[in-house]
């Protein structure tokens, strides 16, 4: 299910419903670059789970208006014009990679609607105290972030570089584009399903331009218009030693510095396996604090993930 929701400035947001349509609202944001687009194994599991899932085209990508200039908190404004247009009063999210800042916007903005975020494999605040935000980052990411930082008119200009080498490149070139920021746990998973949807969500992401991608790579390295240490609800953290898109000590600093999280930390998976992994545990984790809000630091998990 599509819709086409007016945001308050009136700028229009792209958005796209799976799972189960008469379940518990999840919203999910998405990496950089991406679109509204659920795949298949998310879309399953959130049905599976009794889940309404939730995604949109963040503004410039996709069907979504572009918003110059904008931060990682304005986010919330367009979640509260989606929630009203689809009638919902409380929800939980996830975010994964440079999606997992925007969620955590919402625990920290929307304590009122929100029950519970999972950031997972999230960036962490550029320039956060006691984290070398760059070590052990791909080349690639490590190259996209110091312009944004050093010439952000530059920015744009390499987005619409690298939108041309990938909407030229089909599913099976996803391996090359990407590879200094592909460990072989990730590596091993980018074939088939996964690297056809993954292909659909930069086509469609991207079709009108780079500048969803450049807006959102300047809004990651710059202050992000809140502060993690104001979340008040429940947060699970999940990252994978592996990771080299948002390398693991994004995951360990979030983890330290969100007052109450919840951290699932993996040796053994990379960035992309923890969405075909791990869905379905975060998926029942944020129900259950869906159903039944706790209070913070109580424990809310049964399973042991050390164990998996």
């Amino acid at each position: 299910m599509e819709h086409k929701v007016t945001a308050a400035d009136g700028r229009v947001l792209a958005v796209k419903e799976g799972g189960d349509p008469d379940g518990a609202a999840v919203l999910a944001f998405w990496g950089t670059p991406n679109s509204r687009h659920i795949p298949a194994s998310a879309g399953a599991s959130a049905g599976a789970h009794g889940i309404r899932l939730i995604s949109y085209d963040r503004p410039g990508y996709g069907g979504s208006d572009p918003q110059p200039g904008r931060t990682v908190a304005s986010c919330v404004n367009d979640v509260r014009a989606i929630c009203a247009a689809l009638g919902i009063s409380r929800f939980a999210a996830w975010g994964g990679s440079g999606g997992g800042p925007h969620a955590l916007a919402c625990a920290a903005l929307l304590p009122d609607m929100v029950a519970a975020v999972a950031p997972i494999a999230s960036l962490a605040p550029f320039g956060a105290a006691g984290l070398d935000w760059f070590a052990g980052m791909g080349q690639h990411n490590v190259d996209s972030n110091t312009l944004a930082v050093t010439d952000p008119a530059g920015i744009l200009e390499r987005a619409e570089k690298e939108r041309e080498m990938l909407l030229a490149a089909g599913p099976e070139d996803l391996l090359a584009a990407m590879a200094t920021l592909l460990s072989p746990a990730d590596a091993a998973v980018l074939t088939g399903e996964l690297a056809e949807q993954m292909k659909l969500a930069f086509d469609d992401g991207l079709a009108p331009g780079a500048e969803g991608w450049a807006e959102d790579t300047a809004a990651s390295v710059a202050p992000w218009g809140f502060s993690v240490a104001a979340v008040t609800v429940p947060v699970l953290v999940l990252h994978g030693r592996e990771d080299r898109f948002s390398p693991f000590g994004h995951g360990e600093w979030l983890a330290a510095h969100v007052p109450g999280a919840e951290a699932w930390l993996f040796d053994h998976d990379g960035h992309l396996t923890l969405f075909e992994n791990r869905m379905d545990d975060v998926h029942a984790w944020l129900l259950s604090h869906l159903q039944r809000d706790r209070p913070r630091g109580a424990v809310s998990w049964p399973m042991d993930p050390t164990g998996f």
